[in-house]
């Protein structure tokens, strides 16, 4: 970051627009400046700057005077929310969280607990995917194929196999009825360049975890929650898990996490097993469960749909007019990626320029995931400022 020294620890690239204020797909910058943000502070704020909702849900939580009491006692807030994500998942219970690193820290610790209770010692293992991404905690760092993300950090947690889900054989030949706990995967992987797995992966994914006694772990945190049309991404291929991780979206900007699991991987768990002082605090859970049943709704869900619908050909019109430089275009629901053939920064940056925010996936994807209450006319200001971004990027090369 140029300009005068931070006191914040420089670990994120920042430009150096300062933002002041936001509303709906727009943020302000401190210079006046207006932006188009389709990065939606990475798929958390799914109801836009300065939801009407959100706000209201916060003052309504507030007029209670109930912000914190600590899990050693019961509000209604968590379990109400509890309740709703059982009955939209199919599954039995929930434990909340701060953040999707935390939901995947929680979701190993279960699987292991449950696996090796039914297998020995030795049934401790973890299979990832390549590609995947899930966290940056020891844990969910461990199951993250990004070498250059776990290699200065080594030791990291010991006992992870990687698959790549273009080989399902290979896949399959990695999962042990004696060794393996638990298989993790995203139904679309976001950090890998927004790869939606095939819907007949997950189902043989479902099936073999299944045959081998082994949990599967299905990480929602970026693309659940609508992002990809449906409540929950993997929907579309009919299957359930036996762990659900969420997080970013599920309270609308504010800081939560949710294992969501079945009866049995949660019987497995003793009180003491597990902990956290601030997940499902009743400020959080109650805007949370505000915002999910906004989510949830069959008619915010068929937006969404329609909505990405109008992206995915705007970008298809801008991958045909740019054959050389846009490789392919894939995605879901109101989560994009455009792969380029060359490094996507210099066009994240001219998009910026040009008052578009996205964020990068991978050193060659953009990513677009505005937020879900976008209008139809900003999805097409968007297009056309990519558009000529790539355009000019294009031709300086």
């Amino acid at each position: 970051m140029s300009g005068p020294a931070s006191s914040l620890l420089g670990v994120y690239r920042m430009p150096d627009a300062v933002f002041v204020r936001g509303a709906g797909t727009r943020l302000v910058a401190e210079d006046g400046r207006v932006y188009l943000d389709f990065t939606a502070g990475i798929g958390v704020n799914a109801l836009g700057h300065a939801s009407p909702l959100v706000r209201s849900a916060i003052e309504t939580a507030l007029g209670t005077g109930l912000i914190h009491v600590s899990n050693l006692f019961r509000t209604r807030p968590a379990e109400e929310l509890a309740r709703v994500l059982v009955d939209r998942s199919g599954l039995d219970q929930v434990f909340f969280c701060n953040s999707g690193g935390e939901s995947v820290e929680g979701a190993i610790k279960f699987a292991r607990k449950w696996a090796k209770a039914r297998g020995g010692e030795a049934k401790h293992r973890i299979v990832a995917l390549k590609g995947s991404f899930h966290g940056r905690l020891f844990g969910s760092l461990a199951v993250t194929d990004r070498p250059d993300f776990r290699d200065p950090f080594r030791p990291v947690m010991p006992g992870v196999d990687f698959a790549d889900p273009e080989d399902p054989v290979g896949v399959r030949e990695a999962l042990s009825r004696e060794r393996t706990a638990a298989l993790i995967a995203e139904p679309i992987q976001g950090e890998a360049g927004i790869r939606p797995l095939p819907g007949d992966l997950l189902r043989d994914l479902r099936e073999w975890t299944r045959e081998k006694g082994i949990a599967l772990i299905l990480d929602e945190i970026q693309c659940g929650l609508a992002r990809s049309g449906t409540f929950f991404a993997h929907e579309a291929s009919g299957i359930t898990p036996d762990i659900l991780c969420l997080a970013k979206a599920l309270a609308g900007g504010l800081p939560m996490g949710a294992v969501v699991m079945s009866r049995a991987i949660a019987a497995a768990m003793a009180p003491g097993d597990h902990g956290t002082t601030f997940g499902g605090g009743p400020l959080v859970a109650s805007v949370a469960r505000t915002v999910v049943e906004t989510l949830g709704r069959a008619d915010f869900l068929e937006g969404v749909r329609l909505k990405g619908e109008r992206l995915r050909r705007g970008l298809e019109q801008v991958a045909g007019a740019n054959p050389d430089c846009v490789a392919e275009v894939r995605g879901r629901g109101l989560l994009w990626g455009v792969e380029l053939s060359r490094t996507a920064g210099p066009v994240i940056e001219e998009a910026r320029e040009r008052g578009l925010l996205t964020v990068p996936a991978g050193s060659r994807v953009i990513r677009l995931l505005p937020p879900l209450t976008v209008r139809r006319a900003e999805i097409d200001d968007a297009v056309e400022v990519l558009a000529g971004a790539i355009g000019t990027v294009a031709r300086a090369a």
